[in-house]
């Protein structure tokens, strides 16, 4: 995997179930806007709230209907689960498996590399290490993403703890390895290119996937060009992420024309105060993009 994924968010409708024709429609909007990959089941996907069976077909639809590699968010709290659901993801052809630290019960970096070398052991398809420390509870840290990155089948990790000390440290260890380190905050996204990332999985470019693959795409020539067009999308980065979470940035993306359709519960809808600010973020983006032919 390389270049700008989507953490696709997977639509609701109004009654909270997943709508599989608009998750179809979201596909095709993010692919025509240059997306490199798509990430189906991961943190903005609101997978914890779907069922392994919910799960399963949204990454079976995602497959099916995308043109691009996928990477599927397949992890669990549990070995178990996280091997059943990376077999599946398998099966729906899956490309790789994007595997979030386990979380809820506490657990040491030598219990994390146990842990993901059994699964990279017992899966098909390369694993890609999923450190989310905000969600998670734990990180992990260079050292054991270095030592995991000698796995033949542990492919890459997806760092969002936004630590950009950290994730140098990452680049610079695993550099050898054939290792694929991405971002997972579109806010650092440039500092992260700067120092070897090979892409992003970003929130952000389920809203504006054409600036955020543009950041990418003008990084290896012009990085400072790069730094600047990143730099005009961290407040709107913010506020679809830490700012209002999912249900701002599927608001926003539904002000944009996406199909994203609605959270579900727990979340609520954004509120009046939420909607303002995005109105206001959303009206700044360039609307003078265009599909790609």
């Amino acid at each position: 995997m390389d270049g700008i994924g989507p953490p696709l968010v997977t639509p609701f409708d109004d009654d909270g179930d997943v709508c599989i024709e608009r998750l179809r429609e979201l596909v095709v909007w993010v692919e025509s806007r240059g997306v490199d990959f798509l990430v189906p089941c991961g943190s903005n996907s609101e997978a914890e709230l779907l069922t392994a069976d919910e799960r399963a077909r949204v990454i079976e639809t995602v497959v099916d209907a995308a043109s691009v590699p996928v990477l599927a968010g397949t992890g669990h709290p549990g070995l178990r689960e996280t091997v059943d659901a990376t077999a599946r993801a398998t099966a729906a052809g899956a490309d790789a498996a994007l595997i979030v630290t386990p979380f809820y019960y506490d657990h040491d970096q030598a219990s994390l590399a146990d842990y993901y070398r059994a699964v990279a052991d017992a899966a098909e398809i390369p694993v890609y290490l999923y450190s989310v420390p905000k969600y998670a509870g734990v990180r992990l840290t260079p050292e054991t993403v270095a030592e995991l990155a000698t796995h033949p089948n542990i492919a890459g990790v997806k760092d969002s703890s936004g630590d950009i000390g950290a994730f140098v440290r990452i680049c610079r260890r695993t550099a050898d390895e054939g290792f694929d380190p991405m971002i997972g905050s579109g806010s650092v996204l440039a500092q992260a290119l700067d120092a070897g990332a090979t892409g992003g999985v970003l929130a952000l470019a389920n809203i504006a996937p054409q600036h955020a693959t543009s950041v990418f795409d003008t990084h290896t020539d012009d990085p400072a060009a790069a730094r600047a067009a990143a730099a005009d999308l961290v407040e709107l980065n913010h506020a679809v992420t830490a700012g209002h979470g999912v249900a701002g940035l599927k608001y926003a993306m539904r002000q944009r024309g996406a199909p994203a359709g609605e959270v579900r519960s727990p979340h609520q809808p954004a509120d009046d105060e939420a909607r303002d600010r995005l109105d206001a973020l959303v009206d700044g983006i360039d609307t003078s993009e265009t599909p790609n032919s």
